[in-house]
């Protein structure tokens, strides 16, 4: 059971993360246009971005998409824990019980 535990995990921690960057993302365009007046750049690579401009996105971006993929697992591990009465296998401490 632990093997079929440790798999749902893997796909509910994905999901879940996945969706929570998606979301970030869309909120974070919007709010970028909001702001600069300017659609987000497309990619920071690109010479023709402005330096401070790919600078800022990139800090942004990463900071948001981070922060809601770890807000999204916190949420997941905890639905998890009181669906099944244990944390998900790879969060489990050394001697705590599966």
């Amino acid at each position: 059971m632990a093997k079929d535990s440790s798999k749902f995990w893997t796909v509910f921690s994905l999901v879940s993360a996945l969706g929570a960057a998606a979301l970030a993302k869309q909120s974070l365009d919007k709010l970028w246009k909001v702001i600069t007046g300017k659609q987000p750049p497309e990619n920071p690579a690109d010479p023709d971005v402005d330096i401070w401009e790919a600078v800022s996105w990139a800090i942004a971006s990463g900071v948001a998409v981070g922060i809601a993929r770890m807000l999204a697992q916190r949420k997941a591990a905890a639905y998890y824990a009181r669906t099944t009465g244990h944390l998900p296998p790879e969060l489990q401490r050394d001697g705590q019980e599966a």
